[in-house]
């Protein structure tokens, strides 16, 4: 590779760095929401809460494949640019969700900062994935997985330093309100804190796409010989069952990554802690996947195939979900933690696994991945039904979402992948 080339790619790089890292800000958000929307919106069950994950990671399913079609049309580069300002609209309905402490309109809020990312998430992973060697793409997958956990770290700690600041002391004060006004005003106080860091949110955003617009960044395109290779057998995308097993596999491990970020609070108040203490879970969780992509990063493919890795990681998982299962207090909390660490290679993995030698439908096959991060918006509900309406323990409910998630990314890691061929 010439200099000049090899300094285009880095420049991609650093701006879809700076993408994954506007990613994991914006979705790490939902850990804090959950209770903050809780509390706000007087909601009545953990399982209403867990609705920001429905409606967040539900536009995913919807958006995916009118975004490749975007796509097309506007290239990477602009579609890149409207998704992020799409995500600053979605921002902005948080100021009169506020001021009404309105849930469906903050649900609304959410539904459209996801639509945006999903038009950024269907430009940029197959885009890190093809600017270099198919073999290394779980490496650069990786590193980008660093940008947006170090984001999904930060995020959660600046805003609930500033929403649920003395949580504990707010809980105590609505239940003791002697009367409906003094209720009322409390809670509109605190609903008025979540403005300002949206209004920051909505123009950095915006500030972002006007950049990105701009920039240099290259067009790219699937490999010539990739393309040939898939017209010339004839198949259609519906004939490459290593996708479609992928799709699944992403869907369940989008579930469970969800789970260990964004019910690891909810499943520490279950156990009796305290808000104050539950909101800095999911910074835990996130700093373990940091260190597995930063693992990845020093092993991928050097020393551990993009398979290999899967495997060892949806092995970790399974043993996680039969430890939490039999486990309480804060030790369960710790194996939730270390979920972070089981589950920091599988996006890496299961996405450049599940697109291989899709030549001219890689486009489309990465709508397809990119729908399947609904799974955000099913297993997490899923878990706060099993616990608050099934009866389940909060240990049983966390392991039976899970524990079958964890087993079908081992088989895809080992015979899944290979579905279909030669």
């Amino acid at each position: 590779m010439t200099a000049q080339g090899s300094n285009r790619r880095g420049y991609a790089i650093l701006i879809i760095g700076i993408l994954f890292f506007a990613f994991g800000f914006i979705t790490w958000l939902n850990s804090t929401l959950i209770p903050f929307l809780k509390l706000v919106c007087e909601l009545k069950t953990t399982t209403q809460a867990f609705f920001v994950t429905s409606a967040f990671y539900m536009a995913y399913f919807f958006l995916a494949l009118p975004s490749a079609r975007i796509l097309r049309v506007t290239g990477y580069k602009r579609g890149m640019a409207l998704g992020l300002a799409v995500m600053a609209i979605g921002s902005m309905l948080f100021i009169p969700a506020s001021n009404d402490r309105s849930f469906p309109l903050f649900l609304t809020g959410l539904f459209i900062q996801a639509s945006g990312l999903a038009l950024l998430q269907t430009a940029s992973n197959p885009y890190i994935s093809i600017l270099g060697p198919i073999e290394s793409a779980a490496k650069r997958i990786s590193i980008m997985g660093i940008c947006n956990k170090v984001a999904g770290i930060l995020s959660p700690l600046i805003l609930g330093a500033i929403v649920l600041k003395d949580a504990e002391g707010i809980e105590n004060n609505l239940k003791t309100a002697t009367d409906a006004a003094t209720k009322e005003q409390l809670l509109a106080e605190l609903s008025q804190r979540i403005v300002t860091p949206y209004i920051v949110i909505a123009i950095a955003l915006a500030a972002l796409a006007v950049w990105i617009y701009f920039s240099a960044l290259p067009e790219i395109n699937e490999p010539e010989e990739a393309k040939t290779a898939s017209a010339a057998t004839g198949k259609t995308i519906g004939q490459f069952p290593h996708l479609w097993l992928g799709v699944l596999c992403l869907f369940l491990y989008v579930g469970v990554e969800v789970l260990a970020g964004d019910a690891i609070g909810p499943f520490g108040t279950s156990l009796g802690m305290s808000l104050q203490v539950t909101k800095n879970f999911t910074p835990m969780t996130l700093a373990a996947m940091l260190v597995g992509y930063i693992i990845g990063v020093f092993t991928i493919p050097k020393y551990l195939s993009q398979h290999a890795a899967l495997k060892y990681s949806a092995i970790l998982g399974v043993v996680l979900s039969i430890g939490i299962l039999f486990s309480s207090g804060y030790l369960a909390i710790a194996l939730i933690i270390l979920m972070g660490l089981a589950n920091a290679l599988m996006w890496p993995a299961i996405f450049p696994l599940a697109i291989d030698g899709l030549g001219r439908f890689t486009a489309i096959a990465s709508a397809f991945l990119i729908m399947a991060i609904v799974g955000g918006a099913v297993i997490p509900p899923l878990y706060a039904y099993l616990h608050e309406k099934a009866g389940f323990s909060t240990q049983a409910a966390f392991a039976t979402c899970s524990f079958p998630a964890y087993l079908y990314i081992l088989y895809y890691s080992i015979r899944g992948y290979k579905a279909g061929k030669a």
